[in-house]
């Protein structure tokens, strides 16, 4: 049976990062299923859905640990179970643009929040107008 990991990993930003991080994955017997990574600053930000047997898992929690240490990586490690099915729920896609200002995202939260709209993905962006 497989069962689901997710791994966050936050280091300073370099080439072949993510090279090293699915490498281990790989190497482990895991299957990446869903990633999201970006740069933040000057850090590089890695979070993955992993799917893997028990002891796929097991190896993977072994192996991030040290490659935590030897690449100076902030890593965190989870167990997950697959998110059920919602045939009740409708699926919208929100873009948003506005002029910067403290507390826009918390206002937007708060927004669906009130009205029982759960928040599946958020990306957010900062950027210069013309």
């Amino acid at each position: 049976m497989k069962e689901l990991l997710i791994i966050s990993a936050i280091g300073t930003d370099r080439t072949g990062l993510v090279v090293d991080i699915t490498r281990a994955i790989l190497d482990c017997g895991g299957n990446v299923l869903e990633s999201r990574m970006t740069a933040l600053g000057n850090e590089f930000a890695v979070l993955l859905l992993v799917s893997g047997h028990w002891h796929t898992l097991a190896k993977l929690e072994s192996e991030f640990k040290k490659l935590g240490e030897s690449a100076n990586l902030a890593i965190s490690i989870r167990r997950t179970l697959e998110r059920p099915a919602r045939p009740d729920f409708l699926t919208y896609s929100l873009d948003a643009v506005c002029l910067d200002q403290p507390g826009v995202l918390h206002k937007l939260a708060c927004f669906f929040s009130s009205r029982g709209i759960d928040i599946g993905d958020v990306s957010t962006r900062n950027f210069l107008a013309a």
